[in-house]
């Protein structure tokens, strides 16, 4: 009998013994989904000024469905209620899988795996902002923000340095990845009282995994759309190059003007009605130089009116086009050729 109870009590510690240990972060929030397979490292964008006064940024993440990895896009997100801050959620590495853990509202930021995921939340806390008066003044020194429609901002660079942990796209905690621990202050945050992700946002990630294009299957690690101004709207930032991909924007608007045989496309070059079109260019010479001159768009470009081409020609301009004084009209009975 003696020897049943002893069974009785040794067995549930040996069952404790047994349970793998985790770290406090993962007791207070939990892991919803584990995988054996590394997120992907995060893509670097351009976060979207802030379209509302009062809005946070909640920044994109790799999150796992069916398909495997997808992208969900950052996102200006209202809270559930003033003077909430948002802590994102992070890929953690722990008996050899990655578990995720869901990002919450609190009045404190939490950890968050130690990832640099930009927009203010560069490893350790937001450094984007902060409440003051039941009002969001938005640090514009890291967070983009729309100050035409939000004046409650100022400039601080010094938290840059000091609260970034590590300049790394690594998207989850653990060997391999961001190794960091929480700090005590984060521990702290962990036990506050936290809202959980609004109707809003788990719609948002819900429409970024019905989007076939957001898979990393599809994009490689290279989603089309990063970024967004707010839930449901045009994206605000494609996953693709920038200027480097569109070179003709970067020309200046000039560089096709200095010689107009160049452009084609211009009704003012082989299309005037005065050049080509005209039957008989011997009547020119009866006509005052300065006058027609005068009234011809884009004279200057002329060869007539070119002082270092005595005799010569632009390489796509026919000597027909020459003005009378440079050279003496042609016969009646031999019209100019037609270019």
């Amino acid at each position: 009998m003696k020897t049943i109870r002893k069974i009785g009590v040794l067995l549930p510690l040996l069952l404790l013994c047994l349970v793998p240990a985790v770290s406090p972060a993962q007791i207070a929030i939990g892991i919803s989904i584990s995988v054996h397979t590394a997120p992907p490292i995060l893509p670097v964008y351009v976060q979207p000024p802030c379209p509302t006064d009062g809005w946070l940024w909640t920044p994109g993440y790799w999150a796992w469905g069916p398909a495997g990895y997808y992208w969900v896009p950052g996102v200006w997100i209202a809270p559930p209620r003033p003077g909430l801050l948002w802590t994102p959620g992070y890929w953690g590495f722990v008996g050899g899988a990655y578990g995720w853990h869901a990002g919450y509202w609190g009045p404190h930021v939490g950890f968050y795996g130690g990832v640099n995921y930009g927009g203010g939340y560069g490893g350790m806390g937001f450094i984007g902002g902060g409440w003051s008066g039941g009002v969001f003044r938005y640090n514009t020194a890291v967070v983009n923000v729309n100050t035409t429609v939000i004046h409650n901002t100022y400039v601080d660079r010094t938290v840059i340095n000091e609260r970034t942990v590590i300049n790394s796209h690594a998207a989850f905690n653990g060997p391999g990845g961001v190794n960091r621990q929480p700090t005590p202050e984060e521990q702290t945050a962990l036990h506050e009282q936290h809202v959980q992700p609004t109707a809003e946002q788990m719609h948002h990630e819900n429409t970024a995994k019905a989007d076939p294009q957001a898979r990393f299957a599809a994009n490689h690690g290279h989603p089309a759309t990063v970024a967004m101004a707010k839930p449901g709207a045009r994206p605000a930032v494609e996953g693709r190059p920038g200027p480097a991909a569109h070179p003709a924007n970067n020309r200046p608007a000039t560089e096709n003007r200095a010689n107009p045989a160049n452009n084609p496309n211009r009704p003012n070059n082989a299309n005037r009605p005065n050049n080509a079109n005209r039957p008989n260019n011997a009547n020119n010479a009866n006509r005052p130089g300065s006058a027609n001159n005068e009234s011809r768009p884009n004279t200057a470009n002329k060869p007539a009116n070119e002082p270092n081409a005595p005799g010569g020609h632009p390489a796509n301009h026919p000597p027909a086009n020459n003005h009378p004084a440079n050279k003496p009209a042609p016969k009646p009975d031999k019209p100019p050729q037609r270019s």
